[in-house]
């Protein structure tokens, strides 16, 4: 028996996985993270508003559990999870976040300072009347293509029938796979007139269509301070706007002022408006500016209102430039206008957007008017078969009663058959055998009521046909003359700006760059302390000479440095980290401080410190770096006077760690300890100088499983004790030899 051969497609590993991955990432883009161009929306938010359309959940129409809809659109078109779907429906729901809503939402939607919308069994929701208008209302008329949903026992719109570029009106963010999309939010108004002015010039450029849309309007309002630059970003899709916050100066009792902030960035949304609050209280705290003596939100339903007040006389112009500086009053919005176009991701231009729209509203216009005149021909074939019904009722009457069933009546009336129907007269049966009516005309002759035939009803009926002919003649010409299917178009647009047009909020303006006189600090020396709990604070001198003793008594670390220097932290897993004296708050003996933690990039659940000095200290001196594996080496502390708030301090072995960091000077003697009792003494002047990213050389010739436990630095004209296993030991007094060496074993 021949032994059958298994069939086996070898297949590249790698030509698989990129496969695989290029699939996977596709998917992502096209079917989740990206808007389509046509109607600007992602496919979640496309499949929710479809599903609130088929329930019925219409803006006139009482609201509905937001869990049924987020329920039905899971189980019938988007099987991803509750979530998103829900959170998708919220963002729409939100004023503060959308140009315009799309979604009229009923409970805790959440709130502009980032506070989370209830859960979705106690909200509500219903279509806004936009939404239903201008992105639903012609779904009836054959306009787009219905797909399959994921399991295939639904049917669901490819894209929405938008009549607005709603990626422009409410803008665009998502991430995908290797791109992201950001669209910020523009005009209603403005973005039709846009339209209309590529419609009647397509060869328009970007900067004329700018004369209609000036640039971004959020919804937060705010001030777009780089309006020359905007041209660019629009005809490239890509760039930075520059966004700042609208400031006023109000004047209260006494001579006080106040600087209230009444409309923030876009960019500082949610929990952002708490931490700009944060970076303000910290300037004061860091006594940045003293101009400040409260801050206060007073921010409500009705706006943004963030209350500053200041002390008498204060520059607010050189203050407001700070907080432009200095916090996230001024912030950057990134521009990429990114979308599924043609069936796949493509940066769009504001032309080629409004390009992609127009093209979109043809073919929906084309598709929508060739199904209403197709209805329209079949409205007129029945109605000139109901007339011409009229004029031979009697006739009709007499063939109905002579049929034996209704077919044998239907196909006389068709094609003039006579047979087998009785008739009273001869001249009846000739005339009923030239009758020729339609199929469709024959049906609603035989589904007609008997009060059809009375004048007035007739007279409807010719109307009515005199009506259905005219739309027949509009919609030929729609169909076939461009002119008159752009106004059709404009004319769509005009009604929905007058009826949901808005002023613009985002005012647009060349401003210059906050440019501020930072105020010299005094240079003064100053104490540092840091207790054994983390807590660091440093205080005037003269408060350390009253308080010497209890300080020097409760502090882990305490030294003298000046307030314009910097604190070094090197840990034992070989990092430094640096914070600013001045960022370190300067209190009363008694007050706690903060802890380093929230100083620096320290964090004190992962490290232990291992030394700690100024700047100034060690800048001119050399640092002697040893680890348990006995690596050492010396660094110029010069090499540590680094901008970035943590660094690689030293480079280490695997598994090592540092044990011991000291300032040489006039050391002259290295002593280093093993945890098995072995003790070696060598001179200072052997361990060589290095790059602190360099591994060192060794220090002492460890034993197998040995390893370092302290080392010292001594001066040859002081001699340092020191008790092991009971015993005391002169360190001086060890026996001098080589680096490198093993040391001598003490018991």
């Amino acid at each position: 028996m021949d032994k059958k051969e298994d069939n086996i497609i070898r297949t590249d590993y790698a030509e698989l996985m990129q496969k695989s991955y290029i699939d996977y990432a596709m998917s992502v883009i096209v079917a989740r993270a990206l808007p389509d161009v046509r109607d600007g929306l992602k496919p979640v938010q496309r499949r929710t508003l479809y599903d609130m359309y088929e329930l019925g959940i219409r803006y006139d129409k009482p609201y509905r559990k937001c869990a049924r809809i987020v329920g039905d659109t899971m189980g019938k078109y988007h099987p991803h999870g509750d979530s998103s779907i829900y959170e998708a429906l919220v963002v729409m729901a939100q004023d503060f976040k959308k140009g315009r809503k799309l979604v009229d939402g009923h409970g805790n939607f959440g709130s502009i300072e980032g506070d989370g919308a209830a859960a979705m069994r106690y909200t509500e929701a219903r279509l806004e009347k936009l939404t239903q208008t201008a992105f639903l209302s012609d779904l009836d008329k054959n306009v787009v293509d219905f797909i399959p949903n994921f399991d295939e026992t639904e049917k669901e719109p490819e894209v929405l029938p938008v009549k607005l570029p709603n990626l422009l009106v409410n803008g665009a963010e998502g991430i995908a796979v290797g791109m992201a999309t950001s669209i910020p939010p523009h005009n209603l108004g403005e973005v039709v007139d846009a339209v209309k002015a590529y419609m009647q010039n397509p060869d328009i450029s970007v900067k004329g269509l700018m004369r209609y849309l000036k640039g971004p309007d959020f919804p937060t309002g705010g001030i777009v301070v780089n309006k020359d630059e905007l041209c660019h970003i629009y005809e490239t899709g890509t760039g930075k706007i520059r966004l700042r916050g609208k400031v006023e100066v109000e004047k209260g009792k006494g001579g006080k002022s106040y600087l209230v902030i009444t409309e923030i960035p876009y960019t500082m949304l949610g929990v952002n408006i708490g931490k700009f609050l944060n970076d303000v209280a910290s300037l004061i705290e860091t006594k940045k500016t003293t101009d400040i003596l409260d801050i206060s939100n007073q921010s409500s339903k009705e706006g943004i209102r963030i209350v500053l007040e200041l002390k008498k006389d204060t520059d607010v112009e050189n203050l407001t430039n700070m907080l432009y500086k200095k916090t996230r009053l001024e912030d950057t919005f990134g521009v990429n206008m990114l979308a599924v176009a043609d069936g796949r991701p493509e940066t769009l231009s504001l032309k080629k957007i409004i390009e992609h729209h127009v093209n979109f509203q043809f073919e929906i216009a084309n598709r929508k008017y060739s199904s209403l005149l197709t209805k329209e021909k079949e409205h007129r074939e029945v109605q000139e078969g109901l007339i011409k019904a009229c004029d031979v009722i009697d006739l009709i009457i007499e063939i109905l009663r002579g049929s034996k069933n209704q077919a044998q009546a239907k196909e006389c009336l068709i094609s003039g058959k006579t047979e087998g129907i009785r008739f009273h007269t001869v001249k009846s049966q000739r005339a009923a055998a030239k009758l020729c009516f339609t199929e469709r005309q024959a049906s609603a002759i035989l589904e007609m009521r008997l009060y059809k035939l009375i004048g007035l009803e007739l007279d409807a009926l010719i109307k009515e046909h005199e009506e259905t002919l005219k739309n027949i003649a509009r919609y030929e010409d729609i169909l076939n003359n461009y002119d008159s299917m752009a106004k059709v178009i404009i004319d769509e647009l005009d009604a929905l700006k007058r009826e949901f047009g808005t002023k613009r909020k985002t005012a647009i303006v060349n401003a210059e760059e906050a440019v501020y006189e930072e105020k010299k600090t005094e240079e003064m020396e100053v104490v540092f302390l840091m207790d054994r709990f983390g807590y660091a604070r440093i205080i005037d001198k003269n408060t350390y000479e009253r308080n010497k003793e209890a300080a020097n008594k409760e502090s882990k670390y305490l030294f003298r440095c000046l307030n314009t220097d910097k604190l070094c932290i090197f840990t034992e897993d070989g990092k430094m980290h640096t914070v600013k004296v001045m960022d370190i708050p300067l209190v009363r003996f008694r007050d706690k401080g903060r802890p380093i933690d929230n100083l620096s990039n320290f964090d004190s659940a992962k490290e232990q410190i291992l030394y700690i000095r100024p700047m100034n200290a060690i800048r001119e001196k050399k640092l002697l770096f040893v680890t348990e594996q006995a690596m050492c080496k010396l660094v110029l502390g010069s090499e540590f006077d680094v901008l970035k708030r943590t660094i690689a301090a030293t480079k280490l072995g695997e598994e090592d760690r540092l044990i011991f960091i000291g300032e040489v000077d006039e050391m002259e003697f290295v002593v280093l300890q093993s945890c098995s009792g072995y003790f070696l003494r060598f001179l200072s002047s052997e361990v060589p100088e290095k790059k602190k990213s360099a591994l060192g050389v060794r220090g002492m010739r460890l034993k197998e499983g040995d390893k370092l436990e302290k080392a010292y630095l001594l001066e040859n004209r002081t001699e340092y004790t020191m008790e092991y296993n009971g015993k005391m030991i002169t360190l001086n007094r060890l026996k001098l030899s080589k680096r490198d060496a093993q040391g001598t074993k003490r018991a």
